[in-house]
């Protein structure tokens, strides 16, 4: 999503920018690397690192707004809210869970694998040996 190319932050043409503005805040949110409670860049500071409108930066951090994860302090920013990490990560579990293990289960039980085989599989194919947790 973000690259940088002779020191200049650059946006992919994949998707709207303001969208990847807002993922990209979420991922540093839900990493850690922003912290709850901490300040984030303004519109401006992130048109200027990612060289875009500062509306199309004002938007993606709206739509973090939107989704209760960051607030507005009049006059001194936008920042973290608490409980954002926990919230973004919950909900990336449950997409995850939807989009990956049902339709991997699913399919396992099309096949005729049971679950116990079916967790070895999975061992397997992420190099973990016998007991070992994932």
């Amino acid at each position: 999503m973000v690259l940088t190319e002779w020191g200049v932050a650059v946006l992919d043409g994949g998707t709207p920018l303001f969208t990847q503005i807002a993922e990209r805040l979420a991922d540093e949110i839900a990493e850690g690397s922003l912290a709850e409670g901490e300040r984030v860049p303004s519109s401006n500071e992130m048109a200027a690192f990612y060289r875009i409108n500062p509306a199309t930066a004002a938007k993606g951090l709206n739509v973090l707004i939107d989704d209760g994860l960051l607030e507005k302090r009049r006059g001194i920013g936008m920042f973290v809210v608490a409980g954002a990490r926990e919230r973004l990560l919950a909900d990336r579990r449950r997409d995850f869970a939807e989009r990956f293990v049902r339709p991997l289960v699913a399919e396992a039980q099309r096949l005729g694998i049971d679950g116990e085989s079916l967790v070895e599989l999975v061992r397997e194919a992420s190099g973990v040996q016998g007991g070992v947790s994932l």
